[in-house]
């Protein structure tokens, strides 16, 4: 292994081990190597930036041994275009080879990281959903709380027993969708779920690329939540659709919600700029929704916040700074822009 080491990719590669890279700030995205080779050599912008970071989850394993995978979860920040930046890369690496030498993978390897300023803990739903999907990849079977959650979607012990229900078990349901009768379960179900259950349950669908059958059912789903006020079933149905396979019918859930009275919350705005960010692509949905944004009562935190957030995001950059300069904007939205800048 040579001195110096420019990418994790070649830190990785030295070591002898398989890997791959996760972004796992938005959505539970495997990052292709070609792509993951990219970002570190500062040619493209980090394509998920959340919060000035990237948060990424890389999981590696010895080829020789029959170990369980490392995952190491890393943020990294980067600069006003979204581009790594790679002076912080660089010294996690150096901090990784003064610790562990090339022997990423040995037993010597645990707690070693424990005081890395680089390394997070996700949150408990993130490392579920985490935790489930790469059992999916690496083809091993799910937790132990997988068959009661199973149990529990068919209807058979009661939807108000969620209490025995783990979360682990919900993720593994939820990244398991095509496997048995889980997914014409969940259609059944999914009318008749407490809010206890439908909020875990859909911090796991948003990693998840669910059929156009269930985005089908959510867009039904929601226009019955619109009539009754209810932001919690909307929020719900706008993460669990958002990295699903019909995203043409994610932009009409899109559409729908920013059209009606609580298209100006701010837990549905904030989850639209946060799970549903690639409707926003598109110019006029992206006009309609910072509208919606600019008439929000609490303008002077939400505006500046989201504008942050989403002007990061490179795909989305270039239509929001063309709403800086458009001539057919609301009065209200002119000010909330004209406040950025005062």
């Amino acid at each position: 292994m040579s001195e110096h080491i420019a990418t994790l990719g070649q830190l990785l590669d030295g070591a002898g081990t398989q890997w791959r890279a996760f972004d796992i700030g938005r959505h539970i995205t495997k990052l292709d190597k070609k792509q993951f080779l990219a970002i570190e050599q500062a040619q493209v912008p980090y394509p998920y930036p959340l919060a000035g970071h990237a948060w990424l989850a890389i999981q590696f394993w010895d080829t020789k041994a029959s170990k369980e995978p490392y995952v190491w979860f890393l943020k990294f920040p980067l600069d006003e275009q979204s581009i790594l930046v790679s002076a912080s890369r660089d010294h996690f690496a150096d901090m990784i080879i003064q610790a562990l030498g090339t022997e990423i993978t040995g037993e010597q390897a645990d707690g070693k990281l424990d005081n890395n300023p680089y390394v997070f803990t996700p949150n408990a739903n993130k490392l579920a959903a985490f935790n489930a999907q790469v059992k999916v990849l690496l083809k091993q079977p799910a937790s132990q709380y997988y068959e009661h959650a199973q149990l529990y979607f068919s209807g058979k012990i009661g939807f108000d027993n969620w209490q025995s229900v783990a979360l682990q078990g919900i993720a593994d349901f939820a990244l398991r969708l095509n496997n048995d009768t889980n997914l014409s379960n969940l259609q059944k179900a999914w009318a008749h779920l407490p809010i206890e259950v439908l909020q875990p349950l859909s911090a796991m669908l948003e990693h998840v690329e669910i059929p156009t059958s269930m985005s089908e059912l959510l867009v039904d789903y929601t226009q019955a939540a619109i009539s009754n006020n209810d932001t919690v079933a909307i929020t719900a149905a706008l993460r669990s659709a958002s990295k699903g396979q019909a995203q043409g019918l994610c932009a009409q859930l899109v559409d729908t919600v920013l059209s009606s009275p609580l298209g100006q919350d701010s837990d549905v705005l904030l989850t639209i700029a946060g799970r549903c960010f690639k409707q926003l692509e598109n110019p006029e949905r992206l006009h309609v929704f910072m509208d919606n944004c600019a008439h929000h009562q609490k303008i002077d935190e939400l505006f500046p916040s989201i504008f942050a957030d989403l002007v990061a995001i490179s795909t989305i950059r270039p239509h929001l700074l063309g709403l800086l300069r458009k001539e057919n904007r609301s009065e209200t939205l002119a000010r909330a822009i004209g406040r950025l800048f005062s």
